[in-house]
């Protein structure tokens, strides 16, 4: 049993990590990935991240002249 133990957190692991990638390619800080391990507050979390302007879009918009 406590090998199906140490997989779980195991994939828990890799589910954040994977998270904290996503988060940062969009702009925000990583650590956001955090609260995706707190019940409800992870609903409000990904609420947050589909909602919001992204850092990198604006830094995007702002890089690019139309002349």
């Amino acid at each position: 049993m406590a090998g199906v133990g140490i997989f779980y957190v195991a994939m828990i692991a890799f589910f954040i990590y994977c998270q904290w990638r996503v988060w940062s390619k969009a702009g925000f800080n990583g650590a956001w990935s955090l609260l995706l391990l707190v019940p409800i507050v992870n609903l409000g979390a990904y609420l947050y991240f589909v909602f919001a302007d992204w850092p990198v879009q604006k830094k995007a918009l702002n890089d690019s002249t139309f002349e």
